[in-house]
């Protein structure tokens, strides 16, 4: 007599069992996920998030010169980011860049316009920052403002 045989006429459990394991599998990988998540998000708290100080912010259409000082969330200078202006609603010729100097600002050469049927509009700037991790540039920094009839003098 095969002793195997009783366990195949056995119906005690058996089918709940892969149910059991499938319902453990899910809970431990949901909450091996939120763990990594967790320890991923630690790293980036070191990540100082850069932001733009445009001078002039407000500027009229034409060729100008405008400085751009980055600065991390602290205040402080950032040098050697690299700075682009590009056309958002105000229109731009290509995309100018510049990189900070040692105190932070970077000098772009300009020549925003609008369209005929715009009285102002904004040219987008970005930074990218300089090598090494400490910093990121992800939000929205703050824009050049452009206005039909301003004198460009701040």
């Amino acid at each position: 007599m095969f002793r195997g045989d009783g366990l195949r006429r056995d119906e005690r459990g058996i089918e709940g069992l892969p149910i059991r394991l499938v319902v453990t599998l899910v809970v431990g990988v949901a909450g091996l996920s939120v763990m990594l998540n967790m320890l991923s998000g630690l790293s980036g708290l070191g990540v100082t998030e850069l932001d733009t100080h445009p001078a002039p912010e407000v500027t009229g259409p034409g060729e100008q010169t405008v400085k751009v000082r980055v600065v991390g969330s602290d205040g402080r200078a950032v040098s050697n980011a690299t700075v682009l202006a590009r056309g958002d609603t105000a229109r731009l010729d290509g995309v100018a860049v510049a990189r900070t100097n040692a105190s932070g600002v970077a000098t772009l050469d300009l020549a925003p316009s609008l369209p005929p049927n715009r009285g102002d509009g904004t040219l987008r700037l970005e930074v990218k920052p300089p090598a090494g991790g400490r910093y990121a540039d992800r939000r929205e920094n703050t824009a050049v403002l452009v206005v039909r009839g301003h004198d460009g003098g701040g």
